[in-house]
């Protein structure tokens, strides 16, 4: 049902769809971190190496790398992109590893903001051109000390959001939202 939505609604906005027809392909989007110049695809229990070939025969543009995730539902479950160039990244092992991997495949050197709850590194960068830097991070009052963190982006509109009854079910910022860049008409 998921699939079949969100399938209609990029139709109707006349964005090209690719569909993934390889039955042993799992690629969940929890999973994929774009950060601009290339993609880092997670290995978890919803997406296997096949899914992230399929990534990278779409994109063949950019560099795609697998991380393996353990002790987490996505590679997203501890990481984000909080600025152009910026990865957030929480602080425990399986995250540190897990950035440690990414680092050593990349070409590029990424600036990183470590807070200190794996959960609170999920959140949403946008680059509005009326507003500037824009992040959608988790509320003070239900991670504090990241909130700490992310306080000290000066260049960023912060905007807190609570999202505790989502987390019950595995729900992450990330996992809500689908950004589109777009053009207004």
């Amino acid at each position: 049902k998921q699939v079949e939505a969100m399938k209609r609604v990029l139709e109707s906005l006349n964005l090209n769809i690719v569909e993934m027809v390889d039955e042993n392909a799992t690629l969940d989007g929890g999973d994929v971190l774009f950060t601009g110049r290339e993609f880092f695809v997670g290995l978890s229990r919803r997406t296997n190496q096949r899914g992230a070939e399929i990534l990278a025969d779409t994109f063949k543009d950019y560099a795609v790398s697998t991380v393996p995730v353990h002790d987490s539902l996505h590679l997203k479950s501890f990481c984000s992109m909080a600025g152009p160039n910026l990865i957030a990244i929480g602080s425990s092992e399986a995250a540190q590893k897990a950035l440690k991997t990414m680092q050593q495949m990349s070409d590029h050197r990424y600036d990183k903001l470590t807070v200190p709850d794996d959960a609170a590194a999920n959140c949403i960068y946008l680059n509005i051109p009326s507003k500037g830097h824009v992040l959608l991070h988790r509320a003070p009052e239900e991670y504090p000390e990241s909130a700490k963190v992310f306080e000290k982006l000066k260049d960023h509109m912060l905007i807190p959001i609570a999202n505790t009854e989502l987390e019950k079910v595995d729900g992450s910022l990330t996992c809500c939202s689908v950004l589109i860049n777009k053009a207004s008409e």
